[in-house]
């Protein structure tokens, strides 16, 4: 394949795109199945990458290679440039080692990291920051001063916690006196030893304040000393704080985007009116806005897009070497908002529900409940976009009942759906999926053939706030997520498994499956963990409860069709 590059744009041959048409529409950035050209584009960059020798950057492909491993989003945009001729741009999320200068990428939309630029200016102002309080916290006089106070500190608690106990037991023995000599001694006799006894409990009293107030005058004293150095320290955190929200405001205003017609919008402008009400952090890095920009800046044509990755994947996220992903949500769909306005854009597929998923087959109905097997590709309840789900086709059937959903299976999910048909039945089977009662076993086809037979996944999972519906496994804020599974039939390069969640949390058995410290197995059709294909392979097959208003045992099974 003959590739030439110019201006950052790499030139398709005539003989190697001769027969490709050219494509329609743009690409959906959120979802897509990359166009033969940005195939042709994504290859050739990958054959750069796995070439190059200059790249200074641990990809954690070679287990030679020094440094940190980071993997990289890498994108591709196809584009006319202004004579028509056809080739692509080529960019990558963020830096690459540790710059935004290479000869084959695209700059960033603002690059913070040139010679003298005003971000460089302010973090060297706020390293110095950062530095003045360093020397401060390693100051041996402000070290010494902070151990006395949490030494002096914990003595105070133990000595006085002790007196109290005595006091208390001063008390015990008084109470104790009372009762044994107040029916034995004369008023008179009595009178005495009460006053004695009142004497000793303001004595305790006393002492206590005594030894409170020699604690606090001895912890005042080195508190004193220690205040000055605290109190700088506080002060440069503060102003720290202020330099980095101005610098962080400035960057906003810095990085302005592009659409066709040359209309500019910061981030500022763009993130306002979102759920964010302000950029999230790196917005504005991803590989697509860079694309698009330096093609609006040029006068070149985008006509296809598509974002793959390079490397080993993060400990958190599902990353497969050589994948082609779509642009984020949460960063980037704002901003592609304003950067594609007025260019005629793929469908959004997600707003597209075909006829062979509109049947709803009921398995099992009576007055109570309704159990259906949902088809794959239809919603359980109406979402933003699309209204169409079991819920609304439950509701033309049923006529005089309102559909009670119970629980919830992902829109590409087929399988047993248990709804309720009164309040009564709602809440009851409600109770049972949080007491976690419901016995549910789910199959599936994993894209690669697994070398153990059973097994136990434990990976907690919590949500991608800036790539929904996407999942993350983290182990310090992810909710406890448990899958047992067997393997029932193996394949070439393909398993059929049985999973029984133990938990429900969102996409558990598809990030169990692909992560690399779940099965590292993709379900085949996955198109957010995976490779899309015409379906996701899997489905709920087995439901078991127990009936509402009978309080028997009920189960039902529907095979996969898979």
């Amino acid at each position: 394949m003959k590739i030439s590059s110019k201006n950052k744009i790499s030139y398709f041959s005539d003989k190697t795109i001769n027969e490709i048409a050219l494509p329609a529409r743009f690409t959906f950035p959120f979802y897509y199945e990359p166009h033969p050209l940005t195939k042709i584009a994504a290859a050739d960059l990958q054959h750069y990458l796995e070439t190059q020798t200059h790249l200074d950057h641990n990809f954690g492909l070679n287990a030679d290679k020094d440094g940190i491993v980071i993997g990289k989003m890498f994108g591709v945009l196809v584009v006319q440039d202004t004579e028509g001729k056809l080739g692509y741009l080529s960019a990558f999320s963020g830096k690459l080692a540790g710059s935004n200068d290479h000869p084959k990428f695209v700059p960033p939309v603002f690059d913070m990291l040139i010679e003298n630029s005003f971000f460089l200016k302010e973090i060297e102002i706020i390293n110095t920051i950062n530095a003045q309080i360093r020397e401060i916290e390693s100051n041996k006089n402000y070290q010494h001063l902070k151990l006395d106070v949490e030494k002096l500190s914990a003595q105070s608690l133990q000595e006085i916690a002790a007196f109290r106990k005595q006091l208390n037991s001063n008390k015990a023995s008084r109470k104790q006196i009372r009762e044994k000599q107040k029916n034995s001694l004369s008023p008179q006799e009595y009178e005495a030893v009460e006053a004695s006894l009142i004497k000793q409990s303001l004595h305790d009293k006393h002492q206590l304040t005594i030894l409170t107030n020699k604690w606090q005058q001895t912890l005042s004293a080195v508190q004193t000393r220690l205040t000055p150095f605290e109190s700088d320290i506080e002060n440069l955190k503060n102003e720290r704080k202020e330099k980095s929200a101005a610098l962080q405001q400035q960057l906003f205003t810095q990085y302005a985007f592009l659409n066709k017609d040359g209309k500019s919008k910061s981030l500022q402008e763009i993130f306002s009116l979102t759920a964010f009400g302000k950029p999230p952090a790196a917005a504005g890095e991803c590989a697509t806005p860079k694309l698009l920009q330096y093609a609006f800046a040029n006068g070149y044509k985008p006509l296809a897009m598509a974002e793959f990755w390079w490397g080993a994947a993060p400990k958190s996220e599902i990353r497969k070497h050589k994948h082609f992903y779509p642009a984020c949500t949460g960063k980037c769909k704002p901003i592609l908002a304003h950067m594609l306005e007025g260019i005629p854009v793929d469908e959004n597929p997600f707003l597209r529900i075909p006829e062979e998923k509109r049947e709803l087959e009921i398995v099992y109905e009576d007055e109570s409940l309704v159990v259906v097997n949902k088809p794959a590709g239809l919603l359980s309840v109406p979402g933003v976009d699309i209204k169409e789900s079991v819920y609304t086709r439950l509701k033309e059937v049923l006529v005089e009942t309102e559909p009670l959903i119970v629980h919830r299976l992902d829109m590409d999910t087929s399988g047993l759906l248990v709804v309720a048909k009164t309040q009564q039945a709602h809440k009851h089977i409600q109770r049972q999926f949080m007491q976690g009662t419901v016995k549910k076993r789910y199959r599936a086809l994993l894209s690669k053939e697994l070398e153990l037979s059973e097994g136990e996944i434990n990976l907690p999972l919590c949500a991608d706030p800036f790539n929904r519906p996407r999942q993350l496994v983290c182990f310090k804020t992810g909710k406890k997520s448990i899958t047992r599974w067997k393997a029932i039939k193996k394949y070439n390069a393909m398993t059929k498994v049985e999973f029984w969640p133990l938990t429900g949390r969102t996409h558990q058995l598809r990030m169990h499956s692909a992560h690399d410290l779940g099965l590292n197995a993709p379900i085949v059709g996955d198109d957010l963990y995976g490779t899309a294909s015409k379906r996701m392979y899997l489905h709920a097959a087995h439901l078991e409860f127990i009936h509402p208003k009978t309080k028997e045992k009920i189960s039902f099974e529907v095979e996969e069709g898979f």
